[in-house]
């Protein structure tokens, strides 16, 4: 029978369970770095994403009462009701600088889906590249161009000089853009036409 001697027991069994636990610890932690997930890599030479804007809400209830129309110049924002319930607001793009859109109260005077503008538009050449992209119809036009006059889809006009609400590109909410018309989400226009009818009240304010 092979016997052990207590003294080898004690001087070995310390050793033994330091270096079993140094074991499990050092697995432990290789378990946690293989585990980890990998750091995110920015990659900083792509350009960063632009934020994304609502550009309208809009939750008509077809119900009773006229439909009123509120423009903020301040803001650049459309409020509209009907029979006072609030039932939709959109971003807009009214008058720049040289160009400024008139406050005031006015009813629309008329509707037309298809209009272009008699006054503004841009040159463009046989390839349809633009050349000038702020002409009006006195420009001068070169070889192989042409004038086109600026498209205003779902005209609803408010004055008898040209101020009118449609359709348009808004570049950045919140800043004026065009000639002095109200430019409308292109999204919301149909609809909006669709709802008011000739007379509706648009009040413009600052």
């Amino acid at each position: 029978m092979l016997k052990i001697r207590p003294e080898l027991i004690i001087h070995m069994s310390p050793s033994f369970f330091s270096l079993s636990l140094g074991s499990v610890l050092t697995g432990l932690c290789m378990a946690l770095v293989s585990c980890a997930s990998a750091p995110r890599i920015i990659d900083k030479r792509r350009p960063p994403q632009k934020a994304e804007y609502v550009m309208y809400e809009w939750h008509d209830d077809q119900g009773s009462g006229p439909l009123k129309i509120r423009i903020n110049l301040s803001e650049q924002r459309a409020f509209y009701t009907r029979g006072g319930r609030e039932i939709g607001w959109s971003y807009v793009a009214t008058g720049k600088e040289g160009h400024g859109t008139p406050s005031g109260t006015y009813r629309i005077q008329e509707k037309i889906v298809d209009k272009y503008s008699n006054k503004y538009g841009w040159i463009e050449d046989e390839w349809g590249n633009v050349t000038n992209g702020d002409a009006t119809p006195g420009s001068p036009v070169g070889p192989g161009e042409r004038y086109v006059p600026a498209p205003m889809p779902y005209w609803m006009r408010l004055t008898g000089y040209g101020i009118g609400m449609h359709a348009g590109v808004i570049p950045q909410p919140g800043e004026t853009a065009s000639h002095g018309c109200i430019r409308l989400p292109k999204e919301l226009a149909p609809k909006l036409f669709a709802a008011v009818g000739v007379g509706t009240s648009v009040l413009i304010v600052h």
